[in-house]
């Protein structure tokens, strides 16, 4: 594997609509998703091919890693689970309050064998027509989902920083938002981050800082500290990254899901889009928060 200087990006992989991105540490594969071109897509850091799993679904903008090397990705209908070793796969959440799921997006680590998430109005993105609030959720490790936040503009990006008890989530074509975070992992104290209404993915990394790419911000990654102050950012490649993650032994190999610079216009307005996206691995000058894994018990 080649070794970047801090600043520079590599292509990894290649796809339509790129955005859901997690790094499995334990086995050192970066899973990723093609929006619109379908699966979610196994690489090793060098970009050799691992894996394609659920090859045909569509719509996928999130990925999370389960303790057992499951990778859990949401979408239209809900969660679905695929184990690589052993090719089983099937659901861990298709319904909420006793209703069949429209859409969920983005994942994040409880920190207690759980997940947050945010709901989607995937409804009304497939048809290209203006989306319906969303919401935030907690899924315990056991089972049970608990509301968190609710009517919100496009629920994208989430993170939680355990030490300093926040939550933290891009509310794309909204804000930036932040929350306090209670001991048992409920949200208060509702606010703006960052007042922009380009908001895609998010991460975190060791200063506590929060990376947040945006879809009409192309060549750069935000980085705002907890309070709401705007830091140095992120120069990346040509395009608009959608999600942004940290992996390699010290945190500071950086993955990236880049699309065209207009691509977020295309998808919301349902043009074709102009180009096509990549996956780039880069260097930071900073380590970041590796995201842990979720422990559910599947079947």
């Amino acid at each position: 594997m080649a070794q970047l200087l801090t600043g520079e990006f590599a292509a990894l992989a290649q796809g339509v609509y790129l955005e859901g991105l997690a790094v499995d540490h334990e086995r050192d594969v970066i899973w990723y998703s093609d929006v619109v071109g379908g699966g979610i897509h196994g690489v090793t850091p060098d970009g050799g091919k691992v894996a394609v799993l659920d090859p045909d679904r569509l719509w996928t903008g999130g990925i999370l890693v389960n303790a057992d090397g499951a990778v859990l990705s949401s979408g239209q209908g809900g969660v679905r689970w695929n184990d690589p070793a052993t090719g089983r796969s099937g659901w861990l959440i298709d319904t909420l309050g006793g209703v069949p799921v429209n859409g969920i997006n983005e994942m994040w680590p409880d920190g207690e064998g759980g997940m947050f998430f945010g709901t989607l109005d995937i409804e009304s993105v497939i048809a290209a027509r203006p989306a319906r609030t969303t919401q935030l959720w907690r899924l315990t490790r056991e089972g049970h989902t608990e509301l968190l936040a609710d009517g919100l503009q496009f629920t994208n990006g989430i993170a939680h920083n355990p030490k300093l008890a926040q939550f933290y989530c891009s509310e794309t074509f909204g804000q930036g938002l932040a929350w306090d975070v209670t001991p048992d992992l409920r949200l208060a104290n509702r606010r703006v981050l960052l007042d922009r209404n380009d908001c895609d993915g998010l991460a975190l990394d060791i200063e506590d800082t929060v990376w947040i790419p945006g879809v009409y911000s192309p060549g750069v990654i935000r980085r705002i500290s907890p309070s709401g102050e705007e830091r140095e950012p992120v120069p990346t490649p040509a395009g608009a990254t959608t999600q942004v993650r940290f992996g390699g032994a010290d945190g500071r190999d950086v993955y990236i899901t880049l699309v065209p610079a207009d691509a977020g216009e295309c998808l919301r307005t349902g043009r074709p889009l102009s180009g096509t996206s990549t996956l780039q691995r880069g260097r930071s000058g900073v380590p970041g928060v590796k995201v842990g894994t979720t422990r559910f018990d599947l079947i």
